[in-house]
Order: structure tokens, then sequence, then C-alpha cells
């Protein structure tokens, strides 16, 4: 199995605390680029209009990658989208899991949470992960799933982002054909022993596992 990681140019707070020791390949977006640079990793492809570093620190990501430089030809998508666009069309992975897509500006946040709901990006939300110190973020179309519990994580919740009649088969707090007009957190919610199983019929499904922060 094949996993790109993408750091994007959230706060360096959110990251996991063994992000620089994550084996690769890593692409970075924008300033998610120079700070793999400065961790020592080198990215496979780097992406963005770079607005947010200067020219030195463009130039010092330029000499460090082994791979493509993509800038951004209008300011029609995110920096994000453009990445995770490039990394499906060029490296074809079987999982991408993206970093730094949380925390700071909530309109970064909103925009890197509901960026599978774009109908080009929808047929990939499956192999995205958002990952952060606290939570990891996956998501599902229409099925029937088991779940694993992740060891480092006490509550699930589910989220709804567009409508549909979710089960919850086996959680702490189950559900039968809930229904949701708008997006909804089921939040709190936890495993009861080591797997969960849920179903769901139309739209796309998050689900998240989180901790307490430290």
């Amino acid at each position: 199995m094949t996993i790109v990681n993408l750091l994007v140019g959230g706060p360096t707070a959110n990251w996991p605390a063994n992000l620089a020791q994550i084996p690769g390949p890593w692409v970075g977006a924008d300033r998610g680029a120079l700070r793999l640079v400065k961790l020592g990793i080198q990215p496979v492809m780097v992406v963005g209009d770079f607005d947010s570093i200067n020219r030195t620190e463009l130039q010092t990501v330029k000499a460090a990658i082994d791979g493509s430089v993509i800038v951004k030809p209008d300011q029609d998508h995110t920096d994000t989208q453009l990445a995770v666009k490039s990394i499906f069309e060029q490296l074809q992975p079987d999982e991408l899991h993206i970093y730094g897509a949380t925390g700071g500006r909530i309109d970064h946040l909103l925009a890197n949470l509901w960026l599978v709901l774009e109908p080009f990006f929808r047929a990939w939300a499956p192999k995205i992960t958002l990952i952060d110190r606290q939570n990891t973020i996956r998501y599902f179309l229409p099925g029937d799933y088991t779940i694993s519990k992740e060891p480092d994580k006490t509550y699930l919740a589910f989220v709804p982002l567009m409508p549909m009649k979710l089960t919850l088969a086996d959680e702490k707090y189950p559900l039968t054909g809930a229904t949701n007009e708008y997006p909804i957190s089921w939040a709190s919610n936890e495993f009861v022993g080591e797997k969960g199983h849920f179903s769901f019929d139309t739209g796309v499904l998050a689900v998240i596992q989180s901790c307490d922060a430290d």
C-alpha cells in the first residue's frame, strides 16, 4: 500500500509529536513545503502560489526537492486542493494523509474539511485522512463499514456532511436510521471493544477519532 503524506500550512502546534519521523513520500503545499525542508525532509512535490514564503525561502525549497514544483495558476482553488489533485493524478497513492490542515484560520479549516464535498474530489474521499495532534478524520461514501479503535484515542464522532440515514450498530451510543437535513456532529461517542460498525445510505460521512489535549 502506498501512502503519500501532505503537509499544508496550519500551525505547527497542531502537528502530531512524531511528524518528523513519519516516513515519506512527502508533498508540501506552500509554507508546508518550507517547513518540510527545515525538518530535513525532502519533498517529492511542492505545490502552491507560494505567497506565504519569500523569494529566498522559495529558492531554498526548490534547491531541496527531488521532484516537481507546481505553481498554482489562479485563485479558484486553494493550495491544498491543488496539492490533493496533483497527488492523486501524478502519484496515485492508495491513501493520502494530510497534516497541518487544522487549527489557525477557521476559513482554511473549513475549506480543508469540506474539500471532499466538491464533486471533483469526492471519489477520492475514502482515501483521504486528516491527522493532527488530537484527531484523525476519515471520510466514507455510502455503505456498511467496520472500523478499528486507534490505541491513543478515546472519543468517536460521526459527522454527516450531507443529508443521510445513519446507523451506529454497536457503539456506546447507538443510532438506528438517524436522519439529518444539515451537517451535524454526533459527538463524544466511544467504541465498545476494539471495533465498531456503522452504515449509511447517501452523502459523505466524516468519522473522527480523538483524544483530549495533553
